[in-house]
């Protein structure tokens, strides 16, 4: 067994407090987005690998983590948190060169929130109440019943590429905060902060089993043995739709419960009493922030007509002014796509909105970058106008930076539109009538909605989507709803 996460980048599966190659012998290539380098190799988990990781998570369960005192557990979380902040700066260099996105971005979202989801969780299950009720009964003795709260048991953990360490440890972090032990399914494309974690769980304190990783892909590799396994209780994914699909119809063999974070086709609904600047700025990061790969960000931008034509001039200038460039490089703010599979399907989508009629604002295709940049999977920051809504430019989810805007006359107009949609994920509403805010914001189907902010979170609050969106709600106490059964106590008096 290997003592660590990689050699010389190569990728290992975590399996019982160890690393290993495994016994498969089937490795993949992890290349950069940045440059299409070879970063490394990322060994493939089989079914054997995954049954090992899935019968060392039941071990654990009925050892020394599952009859661990909360206080004692709640500790060894804390402890985590503070070693992924103690090798902050390795697990930047990780996330990066996996994803290529800036430093500038991760450093500030991507490995704080990635270590605080495990304090955050620690806390919430150091807090949480539980309920109980005095009952009458015939002999007048009466009775009393209480809830405790129990782990789920073996969950399976299927994490993204685009926010791979902060949306990992946001499963990971309530579940083991409430007793569970998980088996990590990354994404074949940022298989390296998840594997690097093992070593910090060992570190903390975390006993074998609690913490497994195996890499690979969904369908006929890791991803499919693991959500058909009998031994897994519960799964938790986020990603698209279609993928979610698949994985609810494994679930149902065994009725094993699930909580998915799936697509978005989100709108934003800009007033024209909205105070411009803020809007402006709000409307830059949901529609560009890291490569507009991110689950909350807009593709859907609908701008009072009085005020359309400046919008529309205003962020074609901030997209003009966005710097393309290397992770290292302090003055870039956007990064390639994930990679040049991801950059085919999105230049398909620039070239459909060029054969739709659109007009493109700015944008449209392939940057010009220098040297050997050419060979990573760079698109250019895109706007368009003048499609309908009908259109599968408004209708299906891209997942880059681009969006397209469209001018509208009425409250009521506006809310049709963007509530027409398969999706109902995230919105984002400007305008400084605080009774319209409140109104609209009401009326629109999604499962979460900002007001004169964007990615604003409070991690306590519910998280989740609607429609085709997603199953479910994490954050706070509701993560452990998820993560946790309730078990009724009836004792007569």
């Amino acid at each position: 067994m290997l003592e660590t996460a990689t050699r010389t980048h190569d990728v290992l599966h975590f399996i019982n407090g160890e690393y290993t190659e495994g016994t498969s012998g089937a490795t993949f290539e992890n290349r950069s987005p940045v440059d299409g380098s070879l970063i490394g190799l990322v060994h493939e988990a089989k079914e054997a690998e995954v049954d090992a990781a899935v019968q060392a998570a039941r071990a654990a369960l009925k050892g020394p983590w599952g009859r661990m005192p909360l206080a004692e557990r709640v500790e060894i979380l804390y402890r985590v948190a503070d070693g992924i902040n103690a090798r902050f700066e390795e697990f930047l260099a990780a996330e990066c060169r996996d994803t290529g996105k800036p430093r500038s971005l991760a450093r500030h979202i991507d490995i704080p929130r990635g270590a605080a989801n495990f304090k955050i969780f620690a806390d919430v299950i150091k807090n949480v109440p539980a309920e109980s009720f005095r009952m009458d009964t015939p002999d007048g003795a009466g009775a009393l019943n209480y809830a405790i709260r129990v782990p789920k048991g073996v969950i399976g953990v299927i994490a993204p590429w685009n926010l791979p360490l902060l949306l990992m440890t946001w499963k990971v972090g309530p579940a083991l905060a409430c007793g569970n032990t998980v088996v990590v399914k990354p994404s074949e494309e940022t298989p390296t902060t998840a594997a690097l974690l093992g070593e910090v769980m060992n570190e903390a304190g975390v006993p074998r089993g609690v913490y497994n990783v195996i890499q690979g892909f969904g369908p006929d590799s890791a991803g499919e043995f693991l959500t058909r396994h009998p031994g897994v209780d519960a799964i938790t994914f986020t990603g698209e739709t279609r993928t979610g699909t698949a994985i609810m119809k494994a679930a149902a063999d065994g009725v094993r419960d699930v909580s998915f974070e799936l697509g978005g086709k989100n709108p934003a609904i800009i007033f024209a009493d909205c105070d411009l600047d803020k809007a402006i700025e709000g409307t830059m990061r949901s529609v560009f922030a890291n490569c507009g790969q991110v689950c909350l960000g807009t593709e859907r931008v609908y701008v009072e007509r009085p005020i359309f034509d400046e919008f529309v001039a205003r962020l074609k200038a901030g997209a003009e002014s966005l710097k393309l460039g290397r992770p290292e490089d302090e003055e870039a703010n956007m990064g390639p796509l994930i990679s040049k599979e991801h950059q085919r399907k999105v230049l398909g989508y620039y070239q459909k909105a060029r054969e739709l009629g659109a007009t493109v604002v700015t944008g449209g295709g392939v940057p010009d970058m220098p040297g050997e940049l050419r060979n990573g999977a760079w698109v250019e920051p895109t706007i368009w106008t003048g499609l309908g809504d009908d259109s599968p430019i408004m209708r299906e989810e891209i997942f880059g930076p681009c969006c397209h805007i469209s001018p509208f006359d009425s409250e009521d107009e506006v809310i049709e539109r963007a509530n027409d949609t398969e999706y109902g994920l995230a919105c984002a509403i400007w305008t400084e009538n605080l009774a319209k805010a409140h109104r609209t914001a009401a009326r629109v189907e999604s499962g979460l909605t900002w007001i004169n902010s964007w990615f604003l979170r409070d991690l306590r609050t519910p998280f989740g989507g609607s429609k085709q969106s997603g199953i479910g709600r994490e954050g706070g106490v509701h993560s452990l709803e998820f993560y946790s059964e309730l078990r009724n106590i009836c004792v007569k008096l």
